[in-house]
């Protein structure tokens, strides 16, 4: 592979390693992980299904045409880039899908949409699909490590920002793109890549658009620079890029050597995190912290609990606080650390089940979250980690507290196959039978050698 660890600009470094990556470029334990990660994001797609927010997008979709592409859960086909925006809000909607802690970034749901919809449209061998997957995690990975966190400061949702990047880069691999294409295809995503975070104000579905809307902007880019429309050079560090437009003030904590050094040497996407709960990454660690403390307290009354977080995750989870003690729909509690922690302390568990209407209003969960206080972590290893703590004060006068430096699913603690499988085979369960379930595992576990069509196939279905 060439090398492409020169001093180039972050899109030329970008392109380089896109137009010159290859699948046997990409170590296997990559691709292993990658599998796991297309895994995960199908099984949450088919469990959306379930949930309020997928009949009106499928509806939309009917509406805007038919075409040959599968919308998951449905057994009418869409045109590409509605299938890919479906998809895309199917992968993401439940915000159960994975992370890369440094990156802050759901790199999944800004690749793989895609990915399935350009590779099923001109009938994709598993190897390419698996290709431009790795290559589009990567860029959406390395972004977001650059970027360094600056987006959630401006109001920006920053996966809904760089799909926009990831999904043209990714696009671009399956249609051929020269080195060029790339680049203009990164330059005309930076004039459609936006997702403000204004959702947080009352659970809005907004967010839930942002990675599919990403794909149809990334698969238009792409599609555009292919025929010879031009890009600018320089859309991510330019006067009027990128960086400035979007990160304001916190410009300067650009870490631009994560678009320009190691590309194809160091694959950061191997380090991507994925969610044993079905709520913000960042409320992990507090929500290890309460699980574990369930098992100590015996059933006992609780008095008041204190949560910890790390500091930069504060307003997005912990802010304001008498509203995050209020959660009143299913955003707004995934989003609620007092919410999060109170149920898991109460019930042992945080899955799917503890985001229903019936669950969030349960009197005890409102009660307790009423009765919790957050505060700055000062034992935090974010972003590295999504660490947390949970104290307890109990009605018999005893304290207990837990903290966890590494929460579950990151790090050594990182979900393996068969962890992924019983996951994706409780998420699918909401909606399909088990032998259908594992037809989908077994067309990904072993998608290098079937076309993606065959995959797609069985996704195909009746949601309703």
């Amino acid at each position: 592979m060439k090398d492409t660890t020169g001093p180039a600009g972050p899109s030329a470094a970008i392109a380089a390693f896109a137009a010159s990556t290859r699948y046997d470029d990409i170590p296997a334990p990559v691709l292993e992980r990658a599998r796991i990660h297309i895994l995960d994001g199908l099984g949450l797609a088919v469990a959306s299904g379930r949930f309020p927010f997928a009949a009106p997008v499928l509806a939309a979709v009917e509406e805007l045409g038919q075409g040959p592409c599968t919308v998951i859960g449905s057994t009418k086909g869409a045109t590409l880039r509605d299938a890919a925006m479906a998809n895309g809000v199917l992968i993401h909607g439940l915000d159960y899908d994975d992370t890369h802690l440094q990156a802050i970034v759901h790199p999944t749901s800004a690749v793989l949409p895609a990915v399935l919809a350009i590779a099923e449209q001109k009938d994709l061998t598993g190897r390419e699909a698996l290709t431009a997957f790795c290559i589009g995690m990567e860029v959406a990975i390395r972004l977001g490590a650059a970027i360094n966190g600056g987006m959630h400061h401006t109001g920006f949702h920053a996966t809904g920002v760089i799909a926009h990047f990831s999904s043209a880069v990714a696009a671009g691999v399956l249609m051929g793109a020269t080195e060029r294409q790339h680049i203009d295809a990164i330059g005309i995503a930076g004039s459609t890549a936006s997702g403000i975070q204004v959702f947080l104000e009352e659970g809005a579905w907004t967010k839930r658009l942002h990675p599919g809307w990403a794909a149809a902007g990334g698969i238009t880019a792409a599609t555009l620079a292919r025929h010879g429309f031009v890009g600018p050079t320089r859309a991510l560090e330019g006067r009027f890029g990128l960086f400035q437009t979007h990160l304001h003030d916190w410009v300067k904590d650009v870490q631009a050597q994560y678009l320009t050094e190691g590309w194809g040497e160091t694959w950061m996407m191997a380090d991507t995190a994925l969610k044993p709960y079905p709520v913000c990454h960042f409320i992990h660690g507090a929500a290890d912290a309460a699980l574990d403390l369930y098992h100590q307290i015996d059933g006992a009354e609780i008095d008041s609990v204190d949560i910890y977080l790390a500091r930069d995750t504060m307003k997005i989870v912990a802010e304001p606080i008498e509203q995050k003690r209020q959660a009143r729909n299913e955003y707004e509690a995934k989003f609620s650390a007092p919410f999060v922690v109170a149920a898991t302390l109460l019930k042992g568990r945080f899955g799917l089940p503890e985001l229903t209407d019936e669950a969030i209003a349960d009197p005890a969960v409102q009660a307790l979250s009423a009765r919790c206080t957050c505060h700055e972590d000062p034992d935090s290893l974010f972003p590295e980690y999504f660490s947390g703590g949970v104290r307890i004060r109990l009605a018999d006068g005893r304290e207990l507290s837990r903290h966890v430096p590494v929460n579950s699913g990151a790090g050594d603690r990182k979900m393996t196959l068969d962890e992924t499988t019983e996951k994706f085979l409780q998420n699918t369960g909401m909606v399909i039978d088990e032998a259908a379930a594992l037809r989908v595992r077994a067309a990904v576990v072993g998608l290098d050698d079937l076309k993606v069509t065959e995959l797609m196939a069985r996704l195909r279905y009746d949601a309703g």
